[in-house]
């Protein structure tokens, strides 16, 4: 771990003296210990379909067949090692590798980017790299800030075969076999309503400088889910680190992104680097807002489903029935879960029928 704790050193030492040229200087100190790309060029000009900024010449073909090339994609998760997070990413492994091999699957191999700092008793059952956490007090309370730095130091560290990524988190549930979805050096990416750059112009121009292009090169995305080059994320990691805590510091950026203020710096990171994506709504899916599964890849349950007996929505508000991720932490686990009143949307009855086939058979469920 010695190569570790002096990256330790060297990220402490850069967050004192970050600046607007470290931010987008190519000497930036996080830059100097990763792999340079190899034979990286910049993507040639295409056009693209407006509505969802696909490439046109593809925008009416499927994803799969003789295209995916077997261009396998490495899923990588950060998490904490608390009760919530781990359960998550025990049902998460569950349906990946239910789908792994499917028809049409891109999907490669997988890793649980556990950024506690320790190995836990789960190493076993999920393939895991373990992350150093932020030094203590750096994260000011926003512990989110540990997943770009837990990026930065596994694919320094770790031994990746796969030629792309697909960032995942610990609450999405992969409902079919996820194929390539990136294209002619454009990463893959769901769009999010919130990640508004035209909006936030202001506070983004300490970040994305006028000289790197308009403001709508930032696209409205996170860093999950998305499919990138492995190489491309190699450069845009220690730049989504960096600026992560460069927007945390900054009272104004803070206040304006708030909890998805990493979002927005990946966002920008992606963009510094010229990395474009396509916007690709079927990505996901987010129960309850979104009532049909249709053709997507993953339900998302990062928001609580609230109904009363009348099959209505009581959003914000707890209902007679409801599924809520954060009930996760309790000392009993989740098992056998009631399903919702008859009438409740196609996309919450499959969620909470896919949370109890995988509780039902993960081994030790209630370790």
């Amino acid at each position: 771990m010695g190569c570790g704790n002096s990256f330790i050193i060297l990220v402490t030492l850069s967050v004192a003296l970050i600046t607007y040229n470290i931010l987008i200087s190519a000497n930036a100190p996080l830059k100097l210990d990763l792999p340079a790309p190899s034979n990286s060029s910049p993507p040639s000009k295409i056009s693209v379909d407006p509505v969802i900024k696909m490439p046109v010449e593809r925008s009416s073909r499927r994803f799969g067949g003789q295209q995916q090339r077997k261009r396998l994609f490495h899923t990588a998760v950060t998490a904490s090692d608390s009760i919530y997070n781990t359960r998550q990413c025990r049902v998460m492994y569950y349906w990946f590798r239910k789908h792994r091999d499917g028809p049409n699957s891109g999907m490669g191999g997988f890793t649980r980017i556990l950024h506690s700092g320790k190995a836990d008793k789960f190493m076993d059952e999920i393939p895991t790299f373990v992350a150093q956490p932020l030094p203590s007090g750096m994260d000011k309370g926003y512990i989110v800030l540990n997943r770009p730095w837990a990026f930065v130091q596994w694919l320094q560290q770790a031994e990746i075969k796969e030629d792309y990524i697909l960032m995942a988190e610990p609450d999405h549930i992969i409902v079919k076999p996820i194929p390539n979805l990136s294209r002619d050096g454009l990463g893959a990416a769901f769009p999010f309503f919130y990640i508004e750059a035209k909006k936030y112009e202001s506070t983004l121009r300490k970040f994305f400088p006028v000289e790197k292009g308009p403001i709508t090169n930032i696209d409205p995305i996170g860093n999950s889910p998305v499919i990138v080059g492995k190489e491309s994320l190699k450069k845009i990691a220690p730049t989504w680190m960096n600026v992560s805590l460069a927007m945390k510091k900054d009272t104004e950026a803070d206040k304006a992104f708030g909890w998805v203020l990493e979002m927005y710096a990946y966002a920008v990171s992606s963009a510094l680097h010229g990395v474009g994506n396509i916007l690709y709504k079927d990505f996901m899916i987010q129960p309850p807002w979104d009532t049909e599964l249709g053709e997507k890849f993953i339900i998302h349950y990062t928001y609580g489903c609230d109904y009363n007996m009348k099959d209505e929505l009581t959003y914000g508000k707890i209902g007679e029935w409801r599924f809520d991720k954060r009930s996760i932490d309790q000392v009993a686990p989740l098992r056998n879960l009631p399903l919702p009143p008859t009438g409740v949307t196609e996309s919450v009855v499959t969620l909470v029928k896919m949370v109890n086939e995988a509780t039902a058979n993960i081994p030790n469920w209630g370790s």
